[in-house]
């Protein structure tokens, strides 16, 4: 039977090792094992002092590590960061010697499930959407025929190309201005930005804008979804096509626009009509004004037939003589008429003269009957005692009349 010591070998100066030399040397091996890692976790205990560094502790079920984000690192992230938000972080380990502690620096974050920029963008989209910058009621309708159109992209890219060919072959006339920019990079966003109030200032003013580049991926497209393209274009007093990307492509621009294209060449589709449908339309309403024409003049000349076809028109004079027999015969009837009233008046008044003879007293005094009058009073006397002695009287004969006086009465 063997029996084992436990007891420790005797520590030499030279074996001994500070707190420091150790931390040292792992920190050589730790930092150099572990340049670049990607680590996935869920964040709690962050928090971001006014240095602008983010610290916080990234945790699973069975352990946790403290982890830090350098504000020069921070201000890139295109989405908030929060307690119980499940990410996957690349970045280095560090050991910090005064602690004896490491941690791991974090160069690149991005949400589990969804990419960064996805995330930033539903956030922004939802913030915006608040302010009611994407409503329809602020969207404004296209001039049907614009002399002069701006658009706001890259001179060299493809999208110029094609909005000018498709532009040229739709409808000729128009005036274009390009505001060159970039599309794509650092400093993109606010390029596009002020092309869109450049060209909203400039003198003359423009008809239309249009704003946008070629298809790509979500970071090429970025810039357009940055919150001042997008306020720039809801500012724009132009009507604003925006025409970025591919039709799968849609960014906050698009939704800012008054209307979307799915491309460049659709946006010059979009933004003038076709000359050749323009002229169809035109000979169209050449034949329906012509056969309009037609149907009203054969209705008039219809009308004016039938209207010449009336005697009146036909027979003018047809007219003036019926009149004229009218005219003729209502005098004929009418001097009948006046002679027959003429004659029953005088057999009437005949008739009266026969009874008036009848009952006058001169027809008495002409069949020998005398009238006497008291000559004083104009009495007439038809008894003796109306007389007296010496009265004188007027008597009248048939013919002649006699004044005397009485001398006697019987």
């Amino acid at each position: 039977m063997t029996r084992t010591s436990l007891a420790a070998e005797p520590q030499t100066d030279e074996n001994v090792l500070s707190v420091s030399q150790l931390t040292t040397q792992l920190k050589s091996v730790v930092e150099s094992t572990f340049s670049s890692i990607w680590v996935a976790g869920e964040i709690s205990n962050f928090s971001r002092p006014q240095s602008g560094h983010c610290y916080f502790t990234l945790k699973d079920d069975h352990a946790q590590l403290r982890a830090v984000i350098w504000r020069g690192t921070s201000s890139k992230l295109k989405f908030d960061i929060h307690d119980g938000l499940e990410v996957v972080c690349r970045g280095h380990l560090d050991v910090y010697p005064p602690r004896g502690s490491y941690q791991l620096v974090v160069e690149q974050l991005q949400p589990q499930g969804i990419g960064a920029l996805e995330l930033a963008l539903r956030k922004l989209r939802e913030k915006l959407g608040k302010e009611g910058l994407f409503d329809a009621q602020r969207k404004q309708p296209l001039p049907s025929f614009p002399r002069r159109i701006g658009i706001v992209t890259s001179p060299t890219g493809a999208a110029i190309r094609d909005f000018l060919e498709v532009l040229r072959r739709r409808w000729q006339g128009v005036e274009v201005l390009v505001f060159p920019v970039r599309v794509q990079g650092d400093g993109a966003a606010s390029e596009i930005a002020e092309g869109i109030r450049l060209a909203n200032r400039v003198a003359p003013p423009l008809d239309v804008l249009v704003v946008g580049r070629g298809g790509g991926s979500l970071e090429d497209l970025w810039c357009f979804n940055e919150e001042t393209v997008v306020r720039a274009i809801a500012d724009s007093r132009l009507p604003t096509i925006s025409a970025v990307g591919h039709e799968i492509d849609v960014t906050l621009a698009d939704l800012a626009a008054d209307v979307r294209a799915l491309t460049p060449s659709e946006a010059a589709e979009r933004v003038v009509p076709s000359a050749h449908d323009v002229g169809e339309l035109m000979r169209g309403l050449q034949t329906r004004l012509q056969n309009s024409f037609q149907q009203k003049a054969t209705a008039l000349r219809g009308r004016i037939e039938a209207v010449a076809s009336r005697p009146v028109f036909s027979r003018p004079l047809d007219n003036v003589h019926n009149l004229s027999r009218q005219i003729d015969d209502l005098a004929a009837r009418h001097h009948t008429a006046a002679n027959l009233g003429l004659r029953d008046h005088g057999n009437r008044l005949a008739a009266i003269g026969g009874k008036l003879d009848a009952l006058s007293p001169l027809g008495v005094l002409g069949r020998g009957y005398s009238i006497t009058h008291d000559l004083a009073t104009q009495k007439l006397i038809v008894a003796s005692r109306q007389l007296k002695k010496g009265q004188q009287i007027h008597t009248r004969f048939g013919q002649g009349s006699v004044i005397s006086t009485v001398e006697s009465i019987e």
